[in-house]
């Protein structure tokens, strides 16, 4: 028998996110992995980040998680996406190297003392009275702990579909795990039968890249960790390429739909709708002409290229006519054949804000199995579900990020409190406060959390201390100095073709606001007795020219922050309250809120019922 702080099972970016934080919060971890080796493994796309997944990263780096400083020092490529818009949607993007990722996140897992590797399978948990006391593996070991946290990914009774043939196996022909699935049934949760899939991959040398439009990355320093200072240059990032599927390529889709995993009525699990197979988006999408493509490099040590957006699950003799009738790709060599997966998940509306279970105490949940896709929301969750495993051990309050601060609580937020059907993707669209939750700002919404439960250090918390004092000391200066006083500024304004008409009487701050002005650019023409950062610079810039928008969502973020403070005791009973409706009584006692805010955002509480339930509170 065998005895640690935390179990955590499972070994994808959830379980490291998760045992790392837990380790480095000085607990004693039991990582439980099917295959060492798979350790942080990324077997579908070889990249890190995009819309509102990139802001993501960027959060767990201001808390003190791991992905973005790996991403990091592993990246092909870094992008910033949607630089054309507003500072809202911006988000960044890197290629990753597919085998130096999960290699450099191992070593940094292996060298942490309290973090010890078991490779085995989970059978069981140990429940008593409704507690999980720890798990029984497949050797019927018995290895007991004070929290167990499950991020068993896609592996949970994992099924891999190629045409007709089913076979149980997990991702890459790895175990299945099984068993587990069964007893959480019979502890009382909900399980979904969810389904995903990846795209084949290609031989580098055998595709016409002539064919192909070039995507390179981004010029300038970009990285997803406050701490890099060392930035891959852009003629040293390896190119990706943009093509489009072709009308040969629907018409042998068409053709051979019923051949097709998904049409065939083999896949029972419902796939993400954000992300779906080729043949998906053929059928779906029958007025569209055509689809774009990405080849993207998947490491600087093999020749394999990941044909992004062609996920299927057609049989191998079928992709390769589908692959063949694209540009470029008429010489195609296969590596390895797309294939659908299928998995166990729980119903998250069963858990809590913190990630811990309902029905279990000291049982978290984390990743995939919350009904979840992505490398990046498994391991935003992982990191919050060890975050609150160890605080539940220290019999503390747990951290609950809010929607208007971080879209990891964004995402919590709607998987407890609305659940889901299907595989669930952020989005930048899903956030009321998406210019409040920004690329930039991560560290001046989350760093103070990070530092707080312990995950930041204090070398770093003070110099993010030092980094706001300049915010506010550079925006008190460019409010008191006139534009009248600068030549050098005239001189700019005409080139950047901008009025200059009653320019005296402006301050730096107001000649600012105009969108053709770049406060980047203005600096040294005020020749400051200060250098300032690029990232204070650009942190004033945006707080300036955006002064208006960001204080309306402001104002709606503390309209909200005082129902997220009416909290609702885990007592109530809902069916002692007079005048609510039946469905919103429903919904209440099996969801069983921990706010009015939150309360408020189920589906199927009207107003007219958070009226009543705030009454009886009050009253109460």
């Amino acid at each position: 028998m065998q005895e640690f702080d935390v179990i955590v099972v499972g070994g994808g970016h959830a379980g490291v996110e998760a045992a790392l934080a837990a380790a480095r919060l000085s607990y004693k971890v039991c990582l439980i992995t099917l295959d060492i080796n798979n350790i942080a493994q990324t077997p579908c796309n070889p990249s890190i980040g995009g819309p509102a997944k990139g802001v993501v990263v960027r959060e767990i780096d201001a808390l003190g998680g791991q992905m973005g400083k790996t991403t990091d020092h592993t990246c092909l490529q870094m992008k910033m996406l949607n630089t054309a818009k507003g500072p809202g949607v911006q988000c960044l993007r890197a290629q990753i190297d597919k085998l130096r990722y999960p290699k450099y996140m191992q070593d940094v897992i292996l060298s942490n003392a309290n973090i010890t590797i078991l490779q085995t399978m989970v059978k069981k948990l140990i429940v008593k009275e409704h507690q999980c006391l720890g798990i029984i593996d497949e050797n019927n070991e018995e290895i007991y702990s004070k929290a167990t946290i499950l991020t068993t990914g896609t592996y949970l009774e994992a099924s891999i579909l190629v045409g007709h043939e089913m076979k149980q196996e997990g991702p890459d022909h790895q175990r299945s795990a099984t068993g587990l699935s069964v007893q959480l049934r019979d502890l009382g949760f909900n399980i979904m039968r969810l389904k995903t899939g990846t795209p084949p991959r290609i031989a580098k040398e055998s595709i016409d890249f002539d064919e192909c439009e070039i995507q390179l990355g981004s010029l300038g320093e970009y990285a997803f960790s406050y701490e890099t200072t060392d930035f891959l240059a852009l003629d040293k990032q390896v190119p990706c390429y943009l093509i489009h599927t072709s009308p040969l390529t629907h018409q042998i889709i068409q053709e051979h739909l019923k051949e097709s995993a998904m049409y065939s009525g083999n896949i029972k699990g419902t796939g993400p709708r954000y992300c779906p197979s080729i043949e998906d988006k053929i059928v779906r999408f029958a007025d569209k002409e055509r689809h774009q493509l990405f080849l993207e490099p998947e490491s600087l040590s093999n020749n394999s290229i990941y044909l992004q957006g062609f996920s299927t699950s057609m049989p191998p003799h079928i992709q390769e006519l589908m692959v063949h009738s694209l540009p470029g790709l008429k010489e195609a060599k296969f590596l390895k054949y797309a294939y659908a997966i299928e998995y166990d998940a729980i119903d998250p509306m069963q858990l809590k804000l913190s990630l811990e279970t309902k029905l279990i105490e000291n049982l978290f949940t984390a990743g995939q199995i919350n009904g979840t896709s992505g490398y990046e929301e498994a391991a935003g969750q992982g990191l919050i579900a060890g975050i609150n495993a160890c605080l539940k051990i220290q019999n503390k309050a747990p951290l609950i990020l809010k929607r208007n601060e971080s879209y990891i609580g964004l995402m919590i937020d709607d998987l407890v409190t609305k659940g889901t059907k299907e595989p669930y993707r952020l989005l930048t669209s899903r956030s009321e406060y998406r210019l409040l939750l920004r690329h930039d700002n991560a560290d001046i919404r989350l760093r103070k959390y990070g530092y707080e439960v312990g995950l930041v250090s204090q070398q770093l918390y003070q110099q993010f201390l030092n980094k706001l004092k300049d915010i506010e000391e550079l925006k008190t200066i460019i409010t008191q100095l006139k534009v009248k006083n600068y030549p050098e500024i005239k001189d700019y304004a005409l080139n950047q073709q901008t009025s200059i008409d009653h320019m005296s009487a402006l301050t730096i701050n107001e000649f600012i606001k105009r969108p053709e002005i770049k406060l980047m650019e203005v600096v040294p023409l005020l020749h400051l007795e200060k250098q300032y950062s690029k990232e204070v610079i650009e942190q004033v810039e945006i707080q300036i020219k955006y002064e208006g928008y960001l204080k309306k969502q402001q104002k709606d973020a503390q309209e909200l922050e005082k129902l997220e403070n009416f909290m609702i005791p885990e007592n109530i009973n809902y069916d002692d309250i007079q005048h609510l409706a039946i469905e919103a009584r429903q919904k209440l006692n099996k969801i069983r809120p921990a706010t009015i805010g939150q309360a408020s955002r189920i589906s199927g509480v009207n107003p007219s019922d958070i009226t009543m339930l705030m009454i009886y509170l009050k009253l109460r």
